[in-house]
Protein backbone atom coordinates (compact mmCIF):
# COMPACT_ATOMS: atom_id res chain seq x y z
CA UNK A 1 0.00 0.00 0.00
CA UNK A 2 1.52 2.98 -1.32
CA UNK A 3 2.58 5.71 1.48
CA UNK A 4 0.38 9.52 1.02
CA UNK A 5 2.94 10.87 2.64
CA UNK A 6 5.52 9.78 -0.17
CA UNK A 7 6.89 11.91 -2.35
CA UNK A 8 8.93 12.11 -5.68
CA UNK A 9 11.55 15.08 -6.52
CA UNK A 10 10.35 16.52 -10.11
CA UNK A 11 13.25 19.10 -10.17
CA UNK A 12 17.12 19.39 -8.62
CA UNK A 13 19.11 22.81 -9.58
CA UNK A 14 22.76 23.29 -8.39
CA UNK A 15 23.63 26.97 -8.68
CA UNK A 16 27.35 28.24 -7.33
CA UNK A 17 28.25 31.46 -5.85
CA UNK A 18 31.73 32.79 -4.98
CA UNK A 19 33.23 34.08 -1.00
CA UNK A 20 35.82 35.66 -0.43
CA UNK A 21 38.00 35.33 2.90
CA UNK A 22 38.73 38.35 5.39
CA UNK A 23 41.18 36.45 6.96
CA UNK A 24 43.30 32.86 5.99
CA UNK A 25 42.49 29.79 7.66
CA UNK A 26 45.04 27.55 8.48
CA UNK A 27 44.74 23.97 9.32
CA UNK A 28 46.41 20.77 8.53
CA UNK A 29 49.21 22.00 7.45
CA UNK A 30 46.64 23.38 4.36
CA UNK A 31 45.77 27.20 4.14
CA UNK A 32 42.25 28.33 2.74
CA UNK A 33 41.28 32.02 1.87
CA UNK A 34 38.60 31.95 -0.67
CA UNK A 35 35.66 29.05 -1.62
CA UNK A 36 32.70 28.60 -3.23
CA UNK A 37 29.50 28.00 -2.02
CA UNK A 38 27.42 25.27 -3.62
CA UNK A 39 23.64 26.05 -3.58
CA UNK A 40 20.91 23.78 -4.02
CA UNK A 41 16.84 23.85 -4.73
CA UNK A 42 15.15 20.56 -5.43
CA UNK A 43 11.27 20.24 -5.82
CA UNK A 44 9.34 17.56 -4.58
CA UNK A 45 5.61 16.66 -5.33
CA UNK A 46 3.43 14.68 -3.11
CA UNK A 47 0.82 11.68 -4.15
CA UNK A 48 -1.49 14.39 -3.69
CA UNK A 49 -0.19 16.83 -6.34
CA UNK A 50 1.05 19.19 -3.52
CA UNK A 51 4.53 20.88 -4.61
CA UNK A 52 7.13 22.35 -2.72
CA UNK A 53 10.99 23.60 -3.33
CA UNK A 54 13.46 23.59 -0.92
CA UNK A 55 17.32 25.26 -0.34
CA UNK A 56 20.52 23.96 0.58
CA UNK A 57 24.02 25.41 0.45
CA UNK A 58 27.47 24.18 1.76
CA UNK A 59 31.51 25.48 1.01
CA UNK A 60 33.00 23.15 -1.58
CA UNK A 61 35.17 22.54 1.37
CA UNK A 62 37.82 20.89 -1.79
CA UNK A 63 40.85 21.31 1.19
CA UNK A 64 39.37 19.53 4.01
CA UNK A 65 37.32 16.88 2.07
CA UNK A 66 39.90 16.26 -0.71
CA UNK A 67 43.53 17.15 0.25
CA UNK A 68 46.03 15.39 -2.23
CA UNK A 69 49.44 15.08 -3.76
CA UNK A 70 47.96 14.27 -6.87
CA UNK A 71 45.51 16.13 -7.63
CA UNK A 72 45.85 20.22 -7.06
CA UNK A 73 43.60 22.32 -5.04
CA UNK A 74 41.62 23.85 -8.20
CA UNK A 75 41.49 20.77 -9.93
CA UNK A 76 39.76 19.18 -6.94
CA UNK A 77 37.43 22.38 -6.79
CA UNK A 78 36.43 21.93 -10.55
CA UNK A 79 36.08 18.51 -9.69
CA UNK A 80 33.61 18.53 -6.51
CA UNK A 81 31.83 21.43 -8.28
CA UNK A 82 31.24 19.22 -11.58
CA UNK A 83 30.38 16.12 -9.47
CA UNK A 84 27.92 18.56 -7.83
CA UNK A 85 26.20 19.49 -11.23
CA UNK A 86 26.28 15.83 -12.01
CA UNK A 87 24.66 14.81 -9.21
CA UNK A 88 21.44 17.55 -9.28
CA UNK A 89 20.82 16.59 -12.69
CA UNK A 90 20.35 12.83 -11.87
CA UNK A 91 18.67 13.59 -9.18
CA UNK A 92 16.31 15.63 -11.05
CA UNK A 93 15.57 12.90 -12.96
CA UNK A 94 14.16 10.51 -10.03
CA UNK A 95 10.83 9.58 -11.07
CA UNK A 96 9.90 7.37 -7.87
CA UNK A 97 8.25 7.94 -5.02
CA UNK A 98 9.24 7.85 -1.18
CA UNK A 99 10.43 9.14 1.82
CA UNK A 100 12.90 11.73 2.77
CA UNK A 101 15.67 8.79 4.16
CA UNK A 102 14.91 6.71 1.17
CA UNK A 103 15.60 9.56 -1.29
CA UNK A 104 18.61 11.00 0.39
CA UNK A 105 20.04 6.65 0.43
CA UNK A 106 19.22 6.80 -3.25
CA UNK A 107 21.43 10.06 -3.62
CA UNK A 108 24.43 8.12 -1.82
CA UNK A 109 23.94 5.28 -3.75
CA UNK A 110 24.75 7.39 -6.95
CA UNK A 111 27.83 8.81 -5.66
CA UNK A 112 30.34 6.33 -6.72
CA UNK A 113 28.94 5.83 -10.31
CA UNK A 114 29.16 9.79 -10.75
CA UNK A 115 32.85 9.50 -9.30
CA UNK A 116 33.46 6.72 -11.86
CA UNK A 117 32.47 8.67 -14.93
CA UNK A 118 34.38 11.90 -14.07
CA UNK A 119 37.22 10.22 -13.63
CA UNK A 120 36.72 8.26 -17.07
CA UNK A 121 36.14 11.38 -18.31
CA UNK A 122 39.94 13.07 -17.68
CA UNK A 123 37.59 15.50 -15.31
CA UNK A 124 40.76 14.58 -12.38
CA UNK A 125 43.41 12.72 -11.76
CA UNK A 126 42.11 10.41 -9.29
CA UNK A 127 38.71 9.69 -8.30
CA UNK A 128 36.49 11.91 -6.41
CA UNK A 129 37.02 10.52 -2.41
CA UNK A 130 33.73 9.41 -0.73
CA UNK A 131 34.54 12.49 2.09
CA UNK A 132 34.43 14.84 -1.22
CA UNK A 133 31.07 12.87 -3.06
CA UNK A 134 29.56 13.42 0.31
CA UNK A 135 30.43 17.57 0.73
CA UNK A 136 29.57 18.04 -2.83
CA UNK A 137 26.17 16.36 -2.59
CA UNK A 138 25.53 17.72 0.77
CA UNK A 139 23.58 20.84 -0.52
CA UNK A 140 21.24 18.56 -2.69
CA UNK A 141 20.49 16.63 0.33
CA UNK A 142 19.98 19.77 2.48
CA UNK A 143 17.34 20.85 -0.07
CA UNK A 144 15.77 17.47 -0.35
CA UNK A 145 15.00 17.55 3.23
CA UNK A 146 13.93 21.17 3.60
CA UNK A 147 11.51 20.73 0.93
CA UNK A 148 9.98 17.26 2.52
CA UNK A 149 9.41 19.64 5.25
CA UNK A 150 7.72 22.35 3.40
CA UNK A 151 5.53 20.04 1.65
CA UNK A 152 3.85 18.49 4.56
CA UNK A 153 4.15 22.08 5.99
CA UNK A 154 6.12 20.80 9.00
CA UNK A 155 10.12 20.73 10.31
CA UNK A 156 12.14 18.57 8.39
CA UNK A 157 13.01 16.52 12.06
CA UNK A 158 9.32 16.09 12.62
CA UNK A 159 8.82 13.77 9.49
CA UNK A 160 11.17 11.34 10.82
CA UNK A 161 8.35 8.95 12.42
CA UNK A 162 6.42 5.66 11.41
CA UNK A 163 3.72 7.83 9.28
CA UNK A 164 6.33 8.88 7.13
CA UNK A 165 8.93 6.68 6.99
CA UNK A 166 8.33 3.25 4.82
CA UNK A 167 11.65 1.24 6.49
CA UNK A 168 12.69 1.28 9.68
CA UNK A 169 16.11 1.75 10.38
CA UNK A 170 17.89 -1.33 9.98
CA UNK A 171 17.51 -0.87 6.57
CA UNK A 172 19.82 1.54 7.15
CA UNK A 173 22.19 0.51 9.60
CA UNK A 174 21.45 -2.72 11.57
CA UNK A 175 19.83 -5.41 13.11
CA UNK A 176 20.44 -3.32 16.38
CA UNK A 177 17.74 -0.39 15.23
CA UNK A 178 14.64 -3.30 13.93
CA UNK A 179 11.71 -1.96 14.45
CA UNK A 180 12.87 1.91 14.96
CA UNK A 181 13.16 5.68 13.42
CA UNK A 182 14.56 8.01 13.50
CA UNK A 183 12.02 10.60 15.51
CA UNK A 184 13.42 9.29 18.98
CA UNK A 185 16.90 10.21 17.97
CA UNK A 186 15.78 14.07 17.26
CA UNK A 187 14.13 16.86 19.03
CA UNK A 188 10.60 18.51 18.18
CA UNK A 189 11.73 21.50 18.76
CA UNK A 190 14.95 23.34 18.57
CA UNK A 191 16.69 23.63 21.63
CA UNK A 192 16.43 27.23 22.85
CA UNK A 193 20.20 28.24 23.31
CA UNK A 194 23.43 26.39 22.31
CA UNK A 195 26.81 27.36 22.92
CA UNK A 196 29.29 28.46 20.01
CA UNK A 197 33.08 26.92 19.49
CA UNK A 198 34.91 29.78 18.64
CA UNK A 199 37.66 28.28 16.21
CA UNK A 200 41.31 29.55 17.31
CA UNK A 201 42.80 28.60 13.70
CA UNK A 202 47.15 28.32 13.54
CA UNK A 203 47.38 31.47 12.05
CA UNK A 204 44.40 33.59 13.96
CA UNK A 205 46.50 36.09 16.30
CA UNK A 206 45.40 36.18 19.82
CA UNK A 207 46.62 39.08 21.17
CA UNK A 208 47.37 42.66 19.63
CA UNK A 209 51.58 41.61 19.97
CA UNK A 210 50.58 39.11 17.71
CA UNK A 211 48.91 40.99 14.41
CA UNK A 212 51.25 41.60 11.96
CA UNK A 213 48.75 43.40 9.18
CA UNK A 214 45.65 44.43 10.59
CA UNK A 215 42.85 44.05 8.57
CA UNK A 216 40.72 47.18 9.19
CA UNK A 217 36.64 45.85 8.36
CA UNK A 218 35.46 46.75 12.10
CA UNK A 219 35.47 42.84 13.12
CA UNK A 220 37.59 41.37 16.45
CA UNK A 221 41.09 40.68 15.03
CA UNK A 222 42.66 38.88 17.80
CA UNK A 223 41.11 35.93 20.04
CA UNK A 224 40.93 38.38 23.08
CA UNK A 225 39.14 41.13 20.72
CA UNK A 226 36.68 38.16 19.81
CA UNK A 227 36.28 36.63 23.82
CA UNK A 228 35.48 40.57 24.55
CA UNK A 229 32.91 41.22 21.79
CA UNK A 230 31.07 38.05 22.01
CA UNK A 231 31.23 36.33 25.46
CA UNK A 232 32.54 33.24 24.04
CA UNK A 233 33.06 30.36 26.36
CA UNK A 234 34.01 27.41 24.33
CA UNK A 235 36.93 27.46 22.11
CA UNK A 236 38.45 25.08 19.28
CA UNK A 237 42.14 25.00 18.69
CA UNK A 238 43.72 24.51 15.23
CA UNK A 239 46.95 22.22 16.26
CA UNK A 240 50.21 21.08 14.20
CA UNK A 241 49.63 17.01 15.37
CA UNK A 242 53.19 16.65 14.15
CA UNK A 243 55.24 19.65 16.47
CA UNK A 244 54.14 18.68 20.17
CA UNK A 245 56.50 21.56 21.46
CA UNK A 246 54.23 24.01 19.47
CA UNK A 247 51.29 22.43 20.53
CA UNK A 248 51.37 22.29 23.79
CA UNK A 249 52.65 25.96 23.65
CA UNK A 250 49.65 27.15 21.78
CA UNK A 251 47.20 25.76 24.22
CA UNK A 252 49.24 27.18 27.10
CA UNK A 253 48.94 30.48 25.24
CA UNK A 254 45.32 30.20 24.32
CA UNK A 255 44.26 29.70 28.04
CA UNK A 256 46.44 32.85 29.43
CA UNK A 257 44.83 35.17 26.63
CA UNK A 258 41.51 33.87 27.46
CA UNK A 259 42.32 33.74 31.49
CA UNK A 260 43.13 37.57 30.82
CA UNK A 261 40.00 38.25 28.85
CA UNK A 262 37.30 36.60 30.62
CA UNK A 263 38.64 37.19 34.59
CA UNK A 264 38.45 35.79 37.87
CA UNK A 265 34.88 32.86 37.96
CA UNK A 266 34.28 32.70 34.63
CA UNK A 267 33.98 29.56 33.03
CA UNK A 268 35.12 27.90 29.49
CA UNK A 269 36.00 25.01 27.42
CA UNK A 270 38.33 23.75 24.86
CA UNK A 271 38.43 21.06 22.03
CA UNK A 272 41.48 19.89 20.24
CA UNK A 273 42.14 19.07 16.53
CA UNK A 274 44.63 17.79 15.22
CA UNK A 275 43.31 17.35 12.10
CA UNK A 276 44.57 13.94 11.50
CA UNK A 277 48.30 15.03 11.95
CA UNK A 278 49.23 12.53 14.56
CA UNK A 279 51.48 9.36 14.46
CA UNK A 280 50.20 7.83 17.02
CA UNK A 281 47.70 7.72 20.25
CA UNK A 282 51.02 8.11 22.17
CA UNK A 283 51.49 12.03 20.89
CA UNK A 284 48.20 12.83 22.13
CA UNK A 285 48.93 11.20 25.42
CA UNK A 286 52.30 13.02 25.78
CA UNK A 287 50.35 16.25 24.57
CA UNK A 288 47.35 15.89 27.14
CA UNK A 289 49.96 15.43 29.94
CA UNK A 290 52.38 18.38 29.09
CA UNK A 291 49.23 20.86 29.00
CA UNK A 292 47.78 18.98 32.55
CA UNK A 293 52.02 20.01 33.73
CA UNK A 294 52.05 23.29 32.14
CA UNK A 295 48.23 24.29 33.60
CA UNK A 296 46.20 22.02 34.81
CA UNK A 297 43.22 24.35 34.25
CA UNK A 298 43.43 24.04 30.67
CA UNK A 299 43.70 20.54 30.50
CA UNK A 300 40.55 20.42 32.40
CA UNK A 301 38.90 22.57 30.59
CA UNK A 302 39.60 20.51 27.09
CA UNK A 303 36.15 18.51 26.59
CA UNK A 304 36.98 16.91 23.79
CA UNK A 305 39.83 16.29 21.20
CA UNK A 306 39.25 15.70 17.39
CA UNK A 307 40.19 13.28 14.44
CA UNK A 308 43.93 13.08 15.72
CA UNK A 309 45.10 10.47 13.12
CA UNK A 310 44.40 9.49 9.34
CA UNK A 311 41.15 9.61 8.17
CA UNK A 312 41.95 6.29 5.85
CA UNK A 313 41.01 3.66 8.93
CA UNK A 314 41.74 1.04 6.59
CA UNK A 315 45.23 1.62 5.56
CA UNK A 316 46.11 3.10 8.81
CA UNK A 317 44.25 1.46 11.73
CA UNK A 318 46.14 3.53 14.17
CA UNK A 319 44.13 2.42 17.97
CA UNK A 320 43.41 5.48 20.22
CA UNK A 321 42.07 4.11 23.15
CA UNK A 322 44.91 5.32 25.58
CA UNK A 323 44.25 9.18 24.19
CA UNK A 324 39.98 8.19 24.38
CA UNK A 325 40.62 6.84 27.96
CA UNK A 326 41.59 10.59 29.15
CA UNK A 327 39.70 12.44 27.03
CA UNK A 328 36.75 11.61 24.83
CA UNK A 329 38.40 11.11 20.89
CA UNK A 330 35.85 11.95 17.95
CA UNK A 331 35.86 10.51 15.02
CA UNK A 332 35.41 13.37 12.11
CA UNK A 333 37.40 13.11 8.64
CA UNK A 334 36.56 8.92 8.81
CA UNK A 335 33.33 9.45 8.82
CA UNK A 336 31.91 8.32 5.67
CA UNK A 337 29.15 6.22 6.57
CA UNK A 338 28.34 3.20 9.27
CA UNK A 339 30.48 1.16 8.71
CA UNK A 340 33.32 3.40 8.91
CA UNK A 341 31.88 4.70 12.22
CA UNK A 342 32.22 0.72 14.25
CA UNK A 343 35.10 0.64 12.76
CA UNK A 344 35.98 3.94 14.10
CA UNK A 345 34.91 2.52 17.80
CA UNK A 346 36.77 -0.64 17.54
CA UNK A 347 40.16 1.19 17.47
CA UNK A 348 38.99 3.32 20.53
CA UNK A 349 37.08 6.20 19.36
CA UNK A 350 34.54 7.77 21.60
CA UNK A 351 32.79 10.13 19.95
CA UNK A 352 31.44 11.47 17.13
CA UNK A 353 31.60 14.80 14.59
CA UNK A 354 28.48 15.18 12.88
CA UNK A 355 28.60 17.59 9.63
CA UNK A 356 25.73 18.90 7.66
CA UNK A 357 28.44 19.00 4.71
CA UNK A 358 28.13 14.97 4.57
CA UNK A 359 24.54 15.26 4.26
CA UNK A 360 21.55 15.48 6.23
CA UNK A 361 20.66 11.88 5.65
CA UNK A 362 24.06 10.79 6.83
CA UNK A 363 24.04 13.56 9.91
CA UNK A 364 20.46 11.93 10.84
CA UNK A 365 21.56 7.99 10.69
CA UNK A 366 25.25 8.55 12.37
CA UNK A 367 23.66 10.75 14.48
CA UNK A 368 21.01 7.79 15.91
CA UNK A 369 23.94 5.22 16.07
CA UNK A 370 26.16 7.42 18.18
CA UNK A 371 23.23 7.97 20.62
CA UNK A 372 22.54 4.02 20.46
CA UNK A 373 26.64 2.97 20.83
CA UNK A 374 26.42 5.99 23.86
CA UNK A 375 28.84 7.87 21.89
CA UNK A 376 29.92 11.30 22.81
CA UNK A 377 28.65 13.76 19.91
CA UNK A 378 29.15 17.05 18.57
CA UNK A 379 27.91 19.17 15.44
CA UNK A 380 31.29 21.18 13.83
CA UNK A 381 31.08 23.29 10.60
CA UNK A 382 33.23 23.34 7.26
CA UNK A 383 33.47 27.08 7.65
CA UNK A 384 29.70 27.72 6.90
CA UNK A 385 28.29 31.23 6.09
CA UNK A 386 24.89 32.25 5.31
CA UNK A 387 22.70 29.76 4.78
CA UNK A 388 24.60 26.70 5.19
CA UNK A 389 25.48 27.69 8.98
CA UNK A 390 21.63 27.99 10.01
CA UNK A 391 21.43 24.23 8.38
CA UNK A 392 24.18 23.40 10.67
CA UNK A 393 23.04 25.17 13.45
CA UNK A 394 19.35 23.57 13.01
CA UNK A 395 21.02 20.27 12.80
CA UNK A 396 22.99 20.45 16.30
CA UNK A 397 19.93 22.19 17.63
CA UNK A 398 17.46 19.00 16.87
CA UNK A 399 20.02 16.21 17.79
CA UNK A 400 19.35 15.30 22.13
CA UNK A 401 23.41 15.14 22.84
CA UNK A 402 24.85 17.32 21.11
CA UNK A 403 25.78 20.01 23.69
CA UNK A 404 27.45 23.15 21.74
CA UNK A 405 28.06 23.97 17.90
CA UNK A 406 30.96 25.08 15.69
CA UNK A 407 30.30 28.52 13.75
CA UNK A 408 33.53 29.76 12.26
CA UNK A 409 32.10 31.62 9.05
CA UNK A 410 32.06 34.78 10.97
CA UNK A 411 35.27 34.99 11.49
CA UNK A 412 36.87 34.13 7.85
CA UNK A 413 34.12 34.68 5.36
CA UNK A 414 31.04 36.55 7.30
CA UNK A 415 30.02 38.32 3.95
CA UNK A 416 27.21 35.49 2.95
CA UNK A 417 25.51 36.36 6.77
CA UNK A 418 24.63 39.75 6.04
CA UNK A 419 21.50 38.54 3.95
CA UNK A 420 20.38 36.41 6.74
CA UNK A 421 21.31 38.30 9.76
CA UNK A 422 18.31 40.95 9.79
CA UNK A 423 15.87 37.79 9.91
CA UNK A 424 17.61 35.09 12.05
CA UNK A 425 20.13 37.84 14.43
CA UNK A 426 20.55 35.73 17.22
CA UNK A 427 22.33 32.99 15.19
CA UNK A 428 24.67 35.48 13.88
CA UNK A 429 25.30 38.36 16.40
CA UNK A 430 26.24 36.86 18.94
CA UNK A 431 26.37 37.29 22.77
CA UNK A 432 27.38 35.43 25.75
CA UNK A 433 29.02 33.02 23.78
CA UNK A 434 25.79 31.06 22.56
CA UNK A 435 23.79 31.41 19.49
CA UNK A 436 19.45 31.40 19.63
CA UNK A 437 18.98 28.67 18.09
CA UNK A 438 14.70 29.12 18.79
CA UNK A 439 14.71 31.25 16.26
CA UNK A 440 14.98 27.71 13.83
CA UNK A 441 10.98 26.90 14.38
CA UNK A 442 10.00 26.69 10.26
CA UNK A 443 8.69 24.42 8.26
CA UNK A 444 11.48 22.48 6.60
CA UNK A 445 14.95 22.74 7.65
CA UNK A 446 13.75 25.61 10.05
CA UNK A 447 14.61 28.68 7.86
CA UNK A 448 13.96 30.28 4.77
CA UNK A 449 15.36 32.95 2.73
Amino acid sequence: MSNPHDVRVVACEVTFEPVPFRAPLKFGGRVVDRTDLINAAVTVERRDGRIATGHGSMPVGNVWAWPSAAVSVSEAESAMKAFAERTGVAFGRLNVYGDAIEHGTRLLQTHEETARSLRAEGVQSEPVPPLAQLVAASPIDAALHDAVGRVHDRSSFDVLGPAFLNQDLSAYLDERFAGETLEPYTLRAPKPTMPLYHLVGALDPLTDADVEQAIGDGLPETLAEWVAADGLTHFKIKLAGDDLDWDVDRVLRVERTVAEAKGQGAAWQYSCDFNEKCEDAAYVVEFLNRVRAGSPAAFDRIQYLEQPTHRDLEEHPIPVHEAAAIKPVVIDESLTGYDALLRAVDLGYSGVALKACKGQTESLLMGAAAQKLGLFLCVQDLTCPGASFLHSASLAARIPTVAAIEGNGRQYCPAPNAAWAPKYPGLFEISDGVVRTAELDGPGLGFAG
